[in-house]
């Protein structure tokens, strides 16, 4: 099946999914390693947190499938950056012994561009001002 063909058939939901689906085997054949998906708390969720080398990435996933008034990467506004950073400090506050390694904490947007499948990735797209609680 083409990828034109696969953004006309499937609801909004399994176009994210797959938009998130295709996000992690980019980051895979870049030699990150994927921790969790689809990590949710109270505060939103975590489309990927992914780990390379010594940095720990929170990733954004957005797509987008065709005549939009905005670009997907635009929807990551200030409202869903506070959840994704709100997310981000709970995982770290829950798993800081298995994270004491780390040294570099980033926050990333994946766009998935649906007709032709191509793949933009925006590494420290935005970041958290200030320090995270000590963990």
């Amino acid at each position: 099946m083409k990828i034109k063909e696969f953004f006309q058939i499937f609801t909004p939901k399994e176009k994210g999914a797959k938009a998130e689906e295709s996000a992690a085997e980019y980051l895979q054949s870049k030699g990150y390693k994927i921790l969790e998906r689809n990590y949710k708390t109270a505060f939103g969720e975590i489309d990927i947190i992914a780990k390379k080398k010594n940095s720990l990435i929170f990733v954004e996933v957005k797509s987008e499938f065709g005549k939009e008034e905005f670009l997907a990467e635009e929807k990551v506004d200030f409202k869903k950056r506070e959840k994704i950073l709100k997310s981000a400090e709970y995982f770290l506050l829950k798993n800081f012994q298995k994270l004491s390694k780390i040294e570099e904490i980033r926050f990333d947007v994946i766009v998935v561009k649906g007709k032709k499948g191509e793949i933009v990735h925006y590494e420290s797209a935005f970041c958290k001002e200030g320090n995270f609680t000590r963990y």
